[in-house]
């Protein structure tokens, strides 16, 4: 059975569970106003909006890629604000194949949550299936649970930075794995980031290879044959272009039961903003 991954029919059974906060995630890379719009035209009842750039990212600088993690007492804040704390179980979706919702999903497991899941198929399989919609705002202080406090717990191993990456290169116990599309871990294009390729000894796992052809979260069993070759007994790394479609592969991975796995937050855009990190590509293979 799914850990991390819950059905529409589990989200419409508990809507009016005061103890659950339903968290509506869509964002459309390239339109940053595209996810809150759709999310104003309708959404699941009760449902707050959680923006990729204005929440669940911090600013851009000149490291630390494109989709920076926010800091950790804002998005608190912003947690609390918003009816969450310990005692509150969580559910993301977006529209975006589970990619955004997992990013939201990651973050508060780094921040020590572990009652927060991702619903399976995104917003238009619950639509699809007939279930409310609606565009009314909720508001979490006019709601009986109110709003609350968030206290993180961060959990500092489900995160490594350029630095760890750097130092892992070339040596064994580390399994790096690109979440990217094949054309850009090879260096073929690169229509986002200003360098292409990938870091050296990674391999390559498209995070939407995790879905199956409707659109669902493969099953457990179905995600471990998918990283039979990925050795379980040693760390697992995990990147992408920004951070964020890495999300989707570490969720993967923790159904499929690997334990000892982190984000490199950062990914291809924090790592090419030195200078003399490796890069590799096709015609180094």
């Amino acid at each position: 059975m799914a850990k991390n991954i819950v059905s529409p029919e589990w989200v419409y059974e508990h809507l009016q569970n005061l103890k659950v906060r339903i968290v509506d995630c869509r964002f459309v890379l390239g339109q940053p106003t595209a996810g809150r719009e759709a999310y104003l035209v309708d959404h699941i009842p009760g449902a707050f909006h959680m923006d990729l750039e204005k929440d669940m990212s911090g600013p851009k600088q000149q490291h630390g890629g494109r989709h920076p993690l926010p800091d950790v007492g804002e998005f608190s804040r912003k947690l609390g604000e918003i009816g969450v704390d310990e005692s509150v179980t969580v559910m993301a979706y977006d529209d975006q194949g589970g990619a955004m919702a997992s990013r939201f999903w990651w973050m508060l497991k780094y921040l020590g949550h572990s009652n927060v899941f991702v619903m399976d198929g995104g917003y238009s399989h619950w639509k699809e299936k007939g279930f409310p919609v609606t565009s009314e705002v909720p508001s979490a202080t006019a709601t009986a649970a109110g709003s609350r406090i968030f206290t993180p717990r961060v959990q500092e191993h489900m995160l490594v930075t350029k630095n760890d990456v750097k130092a892992r290169l070339g040596k064994e116990g580390t399994i790096l794995i690109d979440s990217r599309e094949g054309m850009r871990f090879k260096g073929i294009e690169e229509p986002i980031d200003p360098v292409a390729g990938h870091i050296p000894g990674a391999l390559n796992y498209f995070w939407k290879d995790g879905l199956n052809q409707q659109g669902s979260w493969k099953s457990p069993e179905e995600l471990k044959q998918r990283f039979s070759e990925v050795d379980p007994s040693q760390e697992v790394v995990v990147y992408c272009g920004s951070g964020v479609t890495a999300c989707p592969n570490f969720l993967a991975l923790k159904e499929a039961g690997y334990n000892n796995v982190k984000l490199y937050a950062g990914s291809w855009s924090d790592w090419i903003s030195y200078p003399d990190n490796p890069i590799a590509t096709e015609k180094d293979q």
